[in-house]
């Protein structure tokens, strides 16, 4: 969710491999592969509506989604 300072930062954890490429779709958040087959999207989201734009494109690939956790700004680089 956004906030006062900018946008709110998610890591999205799905199941199966999406190559980096998507990463433009995905409205510029990070792609990267994690053990076990796990794909983690990872970046900023701008408000409620892009995240639930988010989760439908992940819907719309029918990649399975394993989590959702707001991460704060910028954690994890």
């Amino acid at each position: 969710m956004s906030t006062a300072q900018g946008p709110g930062w998610y890591e999205i954890r799905l199941q199966g491999r999406l190559d980096e490429r998507w990463a433009a779709w995905f409205d510029g958040m990070t792609i990267e592969p994690a053990p076990g087959g796990v794909t983690v999207l990872r970046g900023p989201v701008v408000d409620q509506a892009a995240l639930h734009g988010v989760l439908a494109r992940v819907h719309d690939l029918g990649v399975p989604l394993i989590s959702v956790k707001p991460t704060g700004e910028d954690s994890g680089r």
